[in-house]
């Protein structure tokens, strides 16, 4: 069973330690989201924080309860971006020096927030290609050092600095009453840490937790009754991609989660640049998984009521635009890789391009070489309307053209 520590009233004193790079980030208003869902929508802007990220607040809590001569001796820490900057930025306050291993796959803007951040006090070590392969480095240089290992969700003190996430939102949202708080999750420590709060003091509010559906290891773990390791993990949401969930958190969250979702990585390329284009927000993947879940929620579940979103970081990569805005035209519809079988002989190519129609365009083409008398090139089309392809391969048919559809991804 979990440390009774993890309670309401010891996520009060950490906010009280607190210092002023933790901010007490706004609840927002949507009034575009309020009218469309037909609900009151609030969005808690974890964005904001110093690091763009709510991680800044379970990092500095954890590393704040370290005795004085642990902390003198360094810590370490595993992250896929956001985790590292919380520490960097709390290695810096207290003039420890931090070991933080992150995942080769890591964007690079955030590893070089991260050096930003720690500047002369942190060292950034780059190993493996996920979240998990970082950890198991991390853990085996803790052990061999002998210093302190700032868990990065699955750890009592980080739990409870995100938990201030719930007092703050209770706080600002008044006498009004909260039907959900919608919540995304990685590793679990943030749903914990927010769960354990509003449930003692608010039982009624439903805690919804959201994960992306290529990294579901709190589903996993709901379904098997314990914390499992999945196989593989989709890391487009690198924020929580996270293999397996936290011992301590799966354990809070059987008692404070009401419902976990999940939504398609694709999917929430739409909200990332709805949210860019309407309201000037940048959210990364991780960051948009809640508001793109409501979306899944019923009319009844959303009539009248108030609803709470956590924005959970924005660090976004701008490099990453074009795939993001590839990924959402995919999901529309718009935008599709046909692999396509070309005869060789005159005119082969010309009547593929005789079947386009006019709201219908060749972004790129890949050909390779030919063997024997048939040919194949990889076209990625795109189009203004998802009804145009199935206009396209009517004509391909018809012209006994022969292809195929190809996700891209």
């Amino acid at each position: 069973m979990y440390s009774k520590k993890i309670n309401a009233q010891e996520i009060e004193k950490a906010k009280e330690k607190f210092s002023e790079i933790v901010k007490e980030t706004p609840l927002q208003y949507s009034a575009r989201l309020s009218k469309k869902y037909g609900c009151s929508f609030f969005l808690k802007r974890e964005d904001l924080q110093v690091i763009r990220s709510y991680k800044i607040r379970g990092a500095f809590n954890a590393i704040s309860n370290l005795e004085e001569k642990n902390r003198v001796k360094g810590v370490v820490c595993a992250s896929a971006g956001n985790h590292a900057q919380g520490v960097a930025v709390a290695c810096k306050f207290f003039k420890a020096t931090g070991f933080i291993f992150m995942p080769k796959t890591t964007p690079l803007q955030k590893i070089e927030r991260t050096k930003k951040f720690g500047g002369r006090y942190v060292q950034v070590i780059l190993e493996g290609d996920s979240f998990d392969d970082a950890q198991k480095k991390a853990l085996e240089f803790s052990s061999r050092k002998k210093i302190s290992y700032i868990a990065p969700f699955d750890n009592e003190n980080t739990i409870i600095g995100n938990g201030t996430i719930g007092l703050e939102i209770l706080k600002q949202m008044g006498d009004k009453k909260i039907d959900a708080v919608v919540v995304p999750i990685g590793g679990g420590g943030l749903i914990s840490g927010i769960g354990s709060y509003i449930k003692e003091k608010s039982p009624n509010t439903k805690i919804i937790g959201v994960e992306a559906n290529g990294s579901a290891s709190m589903k996993e773990a709901f379904k098997k009754g314990r914390p499992v390791e999945l196989k593989k993990v989709e890391t487009f949401a690198d924020g929580v991609a996270v293999k397996k969930i936290g011992d301590i958190n799966f354990k809070i969250a059987k008692k404070v989660v009401d419902e976990l979702m999940t939504v398609p990585e694709n999917r929430v390329c739409a909200t990332i640049l709805k949210l860019l284009k309407e309201e000037g927000i940048i959210l990364e993947p991780a960051g948009a998984l809640s508001i793109n879940a409501v979306r899944d929620f019923s009319k009844k579940e959303l009539k009248n009521k108030n609803i709470v979103c956590i924005l959970s970081g924005g660090n976004l990569d701008f490099n990453r635009l074009p795939n993001i805005k590839e990924r959402y035209l995919s999901y529309k519809g718009l935008k599709k890789y046909l692999i396509v079988n070309f005869p060789q002989r005159p005119k082969a190519l010309r009547e593929f391009v005789d079947c386009l129609g006019d709201e219908d365009n060749v972004v790129d083409i890949y050909y390779s070489e030919a063997e024997g008398q048939w040919g194949e090139a990889r076209i990625n089309i795109q189009t203004t309307k998802k009804k145009n392809f199935e206009k396209l391969y009517k004509k391909l048919n018809k012209a006994n053209i022969k292809f195929r559809e190809n996700g891209g991804f």
